[in-house]
Order: structure tokens, then C-alpha cells, then sequence
């Protein structure tokens, strides 16, 4: 897998699990909509969005709480929203890597 061209950092996000183990990521919306979207994660501090071959974005300083649920599922909810707005959710998998930091450069 190749490092992006357009990486985004996201200052505010929040991660959510239901009872069942479910995990939902609320972003900031994007211009344009995800291409084969998947969320890459090594269970530390930083993980990655790819939305499309040419957009990422950046999760820093994921709570320690949130790591090893993160590491648990095969997929994920992403909802983009606008203010108070819901623009668009998809479901993305998650792959586990073994250095998140090493595919941002």
C-alpha cells in the first residue's frame, strides 16, 4: 500500500461503541465522496482514513480507551457531518498494519 498524496489531518472526531462492539468515527464532511474507503490501524496513537487512492485523513492522539476496541472489529461506520448536519456514512473495513506511522510521510 502506498502513502497518499493528500493527507488531512482531523482535528475533531469522536469515537463511539454501542454495547454490541460496534465502533462509529464522526469526521469533519470532505469534498466529494469516499472511493473504496478503509481505515488503517496499528492499535497505538495514529491511524488513517484512506477515502480515496489520492485523499487520507489523519487521526492523531486516539484515546487509550478507544486502541484496543479499534483493534477489535473488521469494520466500521464513518459519518461525515457539517455542523450539526449528517452529509454522508459508509461502512469501511479495518486493516491492521504494524506501523501506521511508516505509510505517513
Amino acid at each position: 500500500m502506498s502513502t497518499t498524496q493528500g493527507l488531512e489531518q482531523e482535528s475533531r472526531y469522536d469515537i463511539l461503541q454501542n454495547r454490541e462492539g460496534d465502533i462509529l468515527i464522526i469526521i469533519n464532511s470532505r469534498q466529494g465522496g469516499p472511493e473504496n474507503p478503509r481505515f488503517i490501524y496499528d492499535g497505538g496513537a495514529t491511524a488513517l482514513l484512506y477515502r480515496t487512492k489520492e485523499m487520507a485523513v489523519v487521526f492523531n492522539n486516539i484515546a487509550e480507551g478507544a486502541r484496543k476496541p479499534l483493534k477489535m472489529v473488521s469494520s466500521m461506520l464513518i459519518v461525515e457531518v457539517d455542523g450539526e448536519d449528517v452529509l454522508r456514512e459508509y461502512t469501511v473495513p479495518v486493516r491492521i498494519v504494524k506501523n501506521v506511522n511508516s505509510l505517513i510521510k
